[in-house]
Parts: structure tokens; sequence; C-alpha cells
């Protein structure tokens, strides 16, 4: 059974074939955006920073 593949997939998977030196631009991108080092401090203030989420996110009787 053959999966389904966009045409942007397709294009882009092509596309780095041809440019194999994109994949170190790539990563590069990806290291300054989301690939971020945390401290255990830091992970510790975003647990404790979180809000808790109604059940019902739209009911405004609770």
């Amino acid at each position: 059974m053959a999966m389904y593949e966009s045409e942007h997939t397709k294009f882009m998977r092509e596309w780095m074939e041809k440019h194999p030196q994109e994949r170190v631009e790539q990563q590069k991108g990806r290291a300054l955006w989301w690939d971020k080092p945390q401290s255990l401090e830091e992970q510790q203030r975003h647990r404790e920073a979180r809000v808790p989420v109604k059940p019902y996110y739209y009911d405004a009787n609770h």
C-alpha cells in the first residue's frame, strides 16, 4: 500500500538530495530557533509557571 506524499514533501526531498550542503544550514537554523539547552532550574521554573486548564475550556460557569 502506497503512502500519500504531498507535492511539497516530494519537492523538498528531491531538492535536499540535489543540494546536500543545505543539510548543514538546516541544522544550524534548527539549533538557532529550537535546540536550546535548558538548565534544571529553568525547567523547574517552567513547571511551576504552568496554569491548570479547565476541563471544558469554553464553559464560563466554572
